[in-house]
């Protein structure tokens, strides 16, 4: 997300009460011996990632690129595996941009300038480092541990109820950490010869549609001397309710690069 934010706001320069609730440890009987091998530790992870068929959700979300700090509220839908859409709305409810993000493909058009965008999803890279794919981007937007990580060869810890996921990855160094209940807590992505990183933090945890999912999701970014820091509160999020995915390109917008 925190790409799609960047591409967004550099291209374009009543809710619903939530309660917090505590992330509740997986049974131990679960896990305990002989079944807590690391393929039965990965196992339960990954049945404890959030299941969904489609994802809404209402964020108040701020944005820093390189010190220059902007706030909008972004509503997400994503159809899984398909397509992720984002409207950007600024003061007083103005909408000042839209993207249609799919596994190959990006389209934005920026509201205020009449432009648009269509680039293969291949240049988000160019904001969050090559690390990011599609699936990547699904997985953070809703809290879920991203699935490339959960993987045999990775060194699993667990300890002081929480368990850590350590590795290399396509030359991808990553650090994930998840809770008692095995959700993610923090995602540390990074590639030292490309001087990029990732580091995203999930707080604040809500229930959403019969789901457990992190109401405040931070994202820091570092791709060479780009730095970007997004900071998102979802205040409403729901799944599985019939979705629509408005996206046009007025015939007056020009294209832009």
């Amino acid at each position: 997300m925190i790409a799609i934010c960047g591409l967004l706001l550099v291209f374009s320069c009543k809710s619903r009460k939530q309660v917090l609730v505590k992330r509740v440890a997986v049974d131990s009987a679960v896990v305990a011996k002989p079944v807590n091998t690391k393929g039965a530790t990965l196992a339960i992870i990954k049945t404890k990632q959030t299941n969904f068929n489609t994802f809404s959700g209402k964020a108040k979300t701020k944005l820093d690129i390189s010190g220059s700090s902007n706030d909008v509220t972004l509503n997400i839908r994503i159809q899984r595996d398909h397509k992720i859409w984002v409207s950007v709305t600024a003061i007083a409810g103005i909408e000042v941009a839209r993207a249609l993000i799919t596994p190959d493909s990006i389209l934005l058009v920026n509201r205020l300038q009449s432009l648009y965008v269509r680039k293969p999803f291949s240049y988000i890279n160019k904001f969050a480092g090559k690390q990011v794919n599609y699936k990547t981007l699904e997985s953070l937007l809703i809290g879920n541990a991203i699935p490339e990580l959960l993987t045999e060869n990775s060194n699993l810890v667990s300890a002081a109820g929480s368990t850590t996921l350590t590795g290399n990855l396509n030359d991808v160094v990553y650090k994930l950490i998840l809770g008692p209940d095995m959700k993610a807590t923090q995602t540390n992505l990074g590639n030292p010869a490309a001087a990029q990183t990732l580091l995203v933090t999930n707080s604040a945890f809500i229930q959403a549609t019969n789901r457990i999912m992190p109401s405040q999701i931070d994202m820091a970014s570092v791709v060479k001397d780009k730095k970007i820091q997004l900071n998102l509160h979802y205040t409403k999020a729901d799944y599985d309710q019939p979705l629509e995915y408005p996206f046009s390109i007025p015939s007056r917008y020009q294209q832009a690069e």
